[in-house]
């Protein structure tokens, strides 16, 4: 998506580890106007009007996939990184490598936001090495949805998560796949 890479360009840096910080528009300050337009592109890659569920993963997807779940009229459910005192009943459970927090986690999700009746749609804003989306697929198997498929705003294409998703079946598109990025700036994927 064009306006994407001209957005990541402009207002994106990169910090040591080739962590890609775009916080300005996508997860830490919201551009809900042009998170809009990314819902809008993502449903054009996807047949949203079959999706029961949107899934993302705590914390910076949510605001994505909350966009996302308004604009198409469907439930957002978030997997937690940690369980609370309000959550009661069954749990779907999966083990998570955080790549930008290099630290594990359990990523829980209630039983009673997805069931086996369920289509889902996971959305997430960024994808480094496919850990949580991997821990999110596990959620969604658990459950025994269905997995319409996968849309990420922001993929490091210069890391294996979305190619091995790929590889392994997946339907997953991304918005903006960044094959490069270093002092000289971004090098996108044609898509």
């Amino acid at each position: 998506m064009e306006a994407l890479e001209q957005r990541i360009c402009q207002e994106g840096r990169i910090l040591p580890g080739h962590i890609i910080k775009v916080d300005g528009f996508l997860n830490h300050q919201i551009d809900t106007q042009f998170l809009g337009e990314l819902a809008d592109e993502f449903a054009k890659l996807f047949d949203v009007s079959r999706v029961t569920k949107v899934l993302t993963a705590e914390a910076s997807g949510i605001a994505l996939a909350a966009i996302c779940s308004f604009k198409w009229g469907i439930p957002m459910v978030f997997a937690k990184k940690a369980k609370s005192d309000n959550i009661e009943g069954g749990l779907y459970k999966s083990e998570v490598f955080s790549y930008t927090y290099k630290k594990s986690y359990t990523m829980i999700c209630a039983k009673d936001w997805i069931t086996a009746n369920d289509k889902v749609l996971i959305v997430d804003d960024f994808m480094a090495n496919g850990q949580a989306m991997r821990g999110l697929i596990d959620i969604v198997k658990e459950s025994g949805a269905e997995l319409v498929g996968i849309g990420c705003a922001i993929e490091k294409g210069f890391q294996d998560g979305g190619d091995g998703l790929r590889k392994d079946g997946y339907d997953l598109k991304s918005l903006a796949i960044i094959d490069e990025a270093d002092e000289n700036g971004f090098v996108f994927r044609k898509q």
